[in-house]
């Protein structure tokens, strides 16, 4: 199946990729804020057409 060197180099890369990311997103978590104002809307948006869909879907069956 695969190696102990394998499976040591496989816990490395992700311990390394989520510190990565951790680290990428608090560096541009105060950017984040000011670009995405309003986000919550455009969501509400889409589960509301979502919504639509099946509400539209389920009243015209047979």
């Amino acid at each position: 199946m695969f190696s102990t060197g394998q499976w040591y180099f496989a816990l490395f890369f992700v311990i390394v990729f989520i510190a990565t990311m951790i680290y990428v997103y608090r560096k541009d978590l105060k950017e984040l804020k000011s670009q995405y104002r309003g986000i919550y809307w455009i969501l509400f948006g889409f589960l509301l057409f979502i919504g639509l869909l099946f509400f539209i879907k389920f009243y015209l069956k047979d």
